[in-house]
């Protein structure tokens, strides 16, 4: 597509591990093809401020193994309304932007497809989450190194757990899908999961954990996605395992946001390489209001709506794995 000069690229939304590796991969392939890029600092608050900077091959030297983003993130109230839209369109025509490359999850991929139709800007979605809870692509950037975030943060506390003959729950990130909880639950040998897309219900949790002491468990690790319904929170469910079973020394480890940080794994790196230059070759052939995604190690584009709108789904048969290992 000729018409294109200039691409900006932002990131927006939670940060997650291998942003900065999709940025330099943009950054990069623009300049390969002899295109300008800009980096919008502070996501759609950038946008709107006129916070933007040219960016050259040699602007994102040594940050493919550095986790957060160099172009920072911000969630952006302003941006929801028309009138911050306007104020950021605005500054794209006065740098001469042509179309945008966006990095985030759904929340900003719905601001890029207002702000599309809206100014007939073309948009490409780049998926940085580490939620994985994206429709359209098997694996969104982040998720895996959050993974491997969390299993050597449950190994560390399972030493503890045998020491002392404790039962410890572990809080993971998860609001609405259990795809962590899950995964990094089977990978380090949790006795229990628990994750939204399955109410287990503290009785039966109960009945579970007797019978893994039965069978001669001193110790048990439970991982809880944030968005678990079984109780109200983490902290109650402990509370409630605890007064049924006086015997176990009840501990809760919240990870938090450490499971955003560090450096990106080799697997979120390559990810994110092969994204950056999708996005920009696929800007070049005119494309417009997709997001990149990955299905059977194959690169595919699908509309951002269907990113928005969508709802992933937990993988049954690992839950089903996950029940016969814990035994």
């Amino acid at each position: 597509m000729g018409d294109i000069k200039k691409i900006g690229v932002l990131t927006s939304g939670g940060d997650a591990p291998g942003m900065n590796a999709a940025v330099r991969s943009v950054v990069r392939s623009s300049v390969y093809n002899e295109i300008e890029c800009f980096g919008i600092y502070k996501g759609y608050h950038g946008l709107i401020n006129g916070i933007i900077k040219k960016l050259d091959a040699r602007s994102v030297n040594n940050i493919i193994n550095k986790g957060g983003t160099i172009l920072k993130t911000a969630r952006c109230k302003d941006f929801r309304e028309k009138s911050g839209r306007e104020k950021a369109y605005n500054n794209i025509k006065s740098h001469g932007i042509d179309c945008l490359v966006v990095i985030g999850g759904d929340g900003s991929f719905t601001g890029a497809m207002i702000f599309s139709n809206e100014y007939d800007i073309p948009v490409i979605g780049i998926p940085g989450t580490i939620d994985n809870d994206i429709l359209g692509t098997k694996y969104t950037i982040g998720y895996d190194t959050a993974l491997n975030t969390v299993v050597e943060s449950i190994d560390k506390i399972r030493d503890t757990a045998i020491s002392h003959n404790r039962l410890f729950f572990v809080e993971v990130m998860g609001r609405d899908a259990g795809h962590i909880a899950l995964n990094a639950g089977i990978g380090a040998g949790a006795e229990e999961i628990l994750i939204p897309e399955e109410n287990m219900g503290l009785d039966r949790l109960l009945e579970s954990l007797k019978n893994s002491q039965k069978s001669g468990k001193s110790s048990s690790i439970v991982v809880v996605a944030e968005g678990d319904k079984t109780g109200k929170n983490v902290f109650e469910i402990a509370s409630y395992v605890e007064n049924n079973m006086p015997e176990y020394e009840v501990r809760v480890s919240v990870l938090g946001h450490m499971q955003r940080g560090g450096a990106p794994s080799c697997f979120d790196r390559v990810l994110a390489s092969r994204m950056g230059v999708y996005a920009v070759e696929n800007l070049l052939k005119g494309k417009n209001n997709v997001m990149v995604g990955i299905e059977n190690d194959k690169l595919i584009l699908s509309p951002l709506e269907q990113a928005v709108k969508g709802q992933t789904e937990v993988n049954k048969n690992l839950i089903r794995v996950s029940e016969i290992l814990s035994i």
